[in-house]
């Protein structure tokens, strides 16, 4: 872990930095999964919530249930946050700013990337792909995701889906009329 110059730590960052020791593991020196619960609980958000994973795509997080000091810096720097009361202002900014166009591809394409827990790892568990489908498309998609979650757990062609399946679903979802498929 590096340590920055005090000239360099603005006002800022000491609160940024106090809140991000407040939950980290200090002998790994980030925020691990405990840190992670005790901070959703602070935050009162389930670790389930899909503003959580909006969270840690803000902070650019490569490890799913992990942040480090640099991407919790990076991520509460750009939301302009400093406390707990100040990011549950912010949650819903951060919601409208995943929900734009230009911002959703990426979110979408993250949460998969976020999934991927082994290195050189591929594609994603049919389980887990259910249960983020219902995260990340539920709300906006509901019957679509609801009939493939469906087909999913009772097929047995695919025990995996791979990152490209994932991306078609969404734009599947966003072309096609549905459920009378016209287009």
């Amino acid at each position: 872990m590096m340590k920055v110059s005090s000239k360099a730590k603005t006002k800022g960052f000491v609160r940024i930095d106090r809140m991000f020791d407040s939950y980290a593991n200090s002998s790994l020196g980030m925020i691990d999964p405990d840190g992670i619960e005790a901070f959703c609980s602070d935050l009162g958000v389930d670790c389930t919530d899909v503003r959580i994973l909006m969270l840690a795509w803000k902070l650019k997080a490569q490890r799913q249930g992990y942040f480090t000091q640099d991407e919790w810096r990076t991520g509460l720097k750009e939301l302009r946050v400093d406390s707990i009361s100040k990011l549950k202002k912010a949650l819903p900014e951060l919601e409208k700013e995943v929900g734009k166009p230009s911002n959703y591809d990426n979110f979408y394409s993250y949460a998969f990337r976020y999934c991927l827990t082994e290195e050189m790892q591929k594609s994603v568990d049919i389980e887990s792909i259910c249960e983020l489908l219902n995260l990340v498309l539920g709300a906006q998609f509901r019957p679509q995701v609801d009939l493939l979650i469906e087909y999913l757990k009772v097929q047995s062609d695919y025990k995996v889906i791979n990152l490209d399946q994932w991306i078609n679903f969404l734009r599947f979802c966003q072309e096609i009329n549905f459920p009378d498929l016209e287009n």
